[in-house]
């Protein structure tokens, strides 16, 4: 493990466009970055959605937006009306929680809106392919994108497709400092990482590009399981009902089991 963490923005993206190569794109963004900066062994390249959504073409026109949301929804978890509209936090296709089931309005050419990529592991994996070949050295991908926390005020980068990379760190059998067994602990690495890469990427700098060095411990040869095994849905999802009905199943299940 290492004890020192690096992450950089290199600049130099031009306007990504349906079609376009992103891992050309990306890969030249790299290379421009001067030799100490460029891709080595066991870096993360972590790239906001956005641009792969541009590239694969998940455009439309921001008059669809509110019908796009309700494709892109598979359930709704809230609504709230305000003075501009009503939100809407949804679960989308990619079991993602998110406001607007992540269809987006910034950073895209006015009139249109952006959809989440289809497949965001599959992306990361494509991505991952073409930048190892092209650099020849072992790397993990990351794909990025903002999402709120319903107990928590502001916005935060996750990692919404992943390949090569460690995305969860399961401490649960070993011991902490003073010997005690962890026993819940689990380390959510891929959205840690994609929120430090955030902190250097910026919302309006035109760098949807970062490195982070250090983390070559969790970097793997394996593609892996991607990001959507970090989403917590369905049996294992303790908020996808009331909080006052699922209290009233806990307190149910507690008193089944004999415990107060």
């Amino acid at each position: 493990m290492s004890d020192e963490l690096r992450v950089w923005a290199p600049a130099g993206m031009p306007e990504v466009r349906p079609g376009d190569d992103l891992v050309a794109l990306v890969g030249a963004v790299l290379d421009a970055a001067g030799p100490d900066r460029g891709p080595a062994d066991g870096d993360v390249v972590v790239v906001t959605s956005k641009v792969v959504s541009k590239a694969e073409g998940r455009v439309v026109a921001a008059a669809d937006r509110e019908q796009a949301i309700t494709d892109e929804t598979v359930r709704v978890v809230a609504t709230r009306e305000h003075a501009t509209g009503v939100t809407r936090i949804v679960e989308n296709r990619l079991g993602l929680v998110m406001a607007a089931a992540g269809v987006d309005a910034s950073n895209t050419p006015e009139g249109t809106v952006l959809l989440l990529p289809l497949d965001p592991d599959a992306s990361a994996r494509a991505l991952r392919a073409g930048l190892q070949e092209r650099f020849g050295v072992r790397l993990g991908v990351l794909l990025s994108d903002t999402a709120g926390r319903p107990w928590r005020t502001g916005q935060t980068d996750l990692a919404i497709g992943a390949a090569g990379v460690r995305v969860l760190e399961d401490l649960r059998g070993t011991t902490d400092t003073h010997g005690r067994a962890l026993q819940v602990s689990m380390a959510a690495v891929a959205d840690e990482i994609a929120a430090a890469a955030e902190l250097v990427k910026g919302k309006a700098t035109g760098r949807p590009v970062a490195v982070v060095r250090g983390l070559g411990h969790h970097v793997t040869d394996e593609d892996g399981p991607g990001a959507r095994s970090l989403v917590r849905t369905g049996p294992d999802d303790m908020f996808a009902r009331g909080s006052a009905e699922a209290y009233a199943d806990g307190w149910k299940d507690a008193t089944a089991a004999g415990r107060p």
